[in-house]
């Protein structure tokens, strides 16, 4: 089997958005695992072919994913959010990048917002400076998308493959022989940050990430803690960025 599907869901107003992302994702995938977080958090109506694991009790983002890994059996696993519409033909440019390159392990599409325009799903890993910029009230006096042009890659190209560091865990395609190497994602955390741990391991252990433009989501971005201070989903990132640099305490160096 060559490509499976993961959603995950939390049943928190996502009927809308599963109506069209499931089904885009369905029709470009050789197998579909819905993971659904507690209980009444499973979508439907599912087609009878679609996989659902269900946790009783809610879990972490990391390790639901964890869950749909286990529950699949393709070369390569695309985790979708349910606001991320992949366009005809996305999983299979993903597919065609990663099988000529070998050590691509992980493969991210071109995101666009609603509008059409580009989103910065493209990354360079965070740095301790412009984390503090990004989630503290400072973010209204040093835009992010103006003042950390170098961390969005903003200034590189749009139309070529680009190897990076990190992108948006929005819409990924990974290769399962990496998540077998590093072992999957970390289930310690609990939102935030998982996505960036996930291609630092995958750095680390040898692993390239590749942005393909060819390939196309539309991603209604959400950017919760991106609007609000001093929220419990602030404190998620927090925790997570603390976790994060307890993992991998050489990023402390990286001030700006």
């Amino acid at each position: 089997m060559k490509v499976s599907g993961i959603f995950v869901s939390t049943g928190a107003g996502e009927a809308a958005m599963l109506r069209e992302s499931l089904p885009a994702l369905h029709a470009q995938v050789d197998e579909l695992v819905v993971v659904a977080n507690g209980r009444g958090s499973r979508p439907g109506p599912l087609p009878p072919d679609v996989h659902v694991v269900e946790n009783e009790q809610q879990l972490g983002f990391s390790a639901n994913v964890n869950a749909g890994i286990a529950a699949t059996h393709g070369e390569y696993i695309v985790i979708s959010n349910p606001d991320a519409l992949p366009e005809d033909g996305c999983i299979a440019e993903l597919v065609r990048f990663a099988d000529a390159h070998p050590r691509c392990g992980i493969a991210g599409p071109k995101m666009l917002n609603p509008d059409g325009t580009l989103q910065a799903s493209r990354r360079s890993f965070p740095t301790i400076g412009g984390t503090i910029v990004r989630r503290t009230p400072l973010r209204a006096l040093f835009p992010p998308l103006r003042w950390q042009r170098r961390h969005y890659l903003l200034d590189l190209s749009e139309d070529e493959p680009l190897r990076v560091d990190t992108m948006l865990g929005a819409f990924l395609l990974m290769r399962r022989a990496m998540l077998e190497q590093i072992g999957g994602w970390d289930a310690g955390y609990k939102l935030y940050v998982e996505d960036i741990d996930l291609s630092y391991r995958a750095m680390k252990a040898g692993w390239e990430r590749w942005w393909v433009p060819a390939a196309v989501v539309r991603h209604e971005y959400q950017a919760v803690i991106d609007k609000h201070f001093f929220t419990r989903r602030n404190l998620w990132h927090l925790r997570a960025m603390l976790r994060f640099l307890r993992k991998h305490p050489e990023r402390l160096l990286a001030l700006r």
